[in-house]
């Protein structure tokens, strides 16, 4: 196989902040000879989750064995998602905020179509559902754990019990009309043909959809990490990798924690 010079759409910071958190875990885990460095170590698991290339090929381009990019992207995934904030975090987060933003979507997967459980059938393909709560500009908050595509966003959203402790903490959270039936302070549109509607109702639809546009701007930007765009992994790990994806956005942002 050919190896060539690549480059990553990061910033350092990324890189640092992983590094330095590989480091803690060697130290903790008692960790001596390595491979590779905690910074290659970085860096590997960067290019991996930034850009999606298989094992084989991070293998070549980094010197080592493709079972040794396994174990060590695995051991750095798995380092990033312990750090990811729970949805006790982000209802915190959305005190201080005001009011938040629902919505889901959809990580494709490589299923056949004998796998009906993870066939979404609102977007006509096999997929992962998570959830995605965002701030009024449409910064990332908090993705939920990955459920099967063909769950509905109102079933996603009570199976994480993500209502309950957003009307406890007095938090309003605009959704779209998925989430019918929420309840609590989750607000929705109205339903019913527009035509049907009345004026002081359209108009409310037209205000809120204007808010719910920021929470695509969170969505979009889970999603320059472009392994979530054709995951080929387990299903199982899925969730881990949207966490350490999370802790890696959160880590390198302003946004607070």
């Amino acid at each position: 196989m050919l190896a060539y010079p690549s480059g990553l759409d990061l910033s350092s910071s990324h890189l640092r902040f992983l590094a330095a958190r590989l480091r803690e875990h060697r130290r903790r885990i008692g960790s001596r000879w390595r491979r590779l460095p905690a910074g290659r170590q970085a860096l590997l698991a960067l290019a991996h989750l930034r850009n999606g290339p298989t094992y084989a090929q991070l293998a070549a381009g980094f010197g080592i064995g493709t079972s040794t990019v396994f174990r060590y992207i695995r051991e750095a995934v798995e380092v990033l998602a312990g750090l990811a904030p729970t949805l006790h975090d982000a209802v915190h987060t959305a005190v201080r905020k005001g009011f938040m933003l629902l919505d889901g979507t959809l990580l494709p997967i490589d299923r056949r179509a004998a796998d009906r459980p993870y066939y979404s059938g609102k977007h006509r393909r096999h997929g992962m559902n998570v959830q995605v709560l965002a701030d009024s500009l449409g910064r990332l908050i908090w993705v939920s754990p990955a459920l099967p595509g063909a769950v509905h966003d109102i079933r996603a959203a009570r199976t994480h019990g993500i209502p309950q402790p957003l009307t406890a903490a007095g938090v309003t959270c605009w959704a779209d009309k998925g989430y019918q039936g929420a309840g609590g302070t989750v607000r929705v549109p109205y339903r019913g043909p527009w035509r049907h509607l009345s004026a002081n109702q359209q108009a409310v639809n037209r205000s809120q959809a204007k808010i719910r546009a920021f929470v695509e701007q969170a969505i979009a930007t889970l999603k320059t990490w472009r392994l979530l765009r054709k995951l080929r992994c387990s299903t199982t790990r899925i969730t881990t990798i949207v966490q350490a994806i999370l802790t890696l956005h959160i880590a390198t942002t302003s946004t607070p924690r």
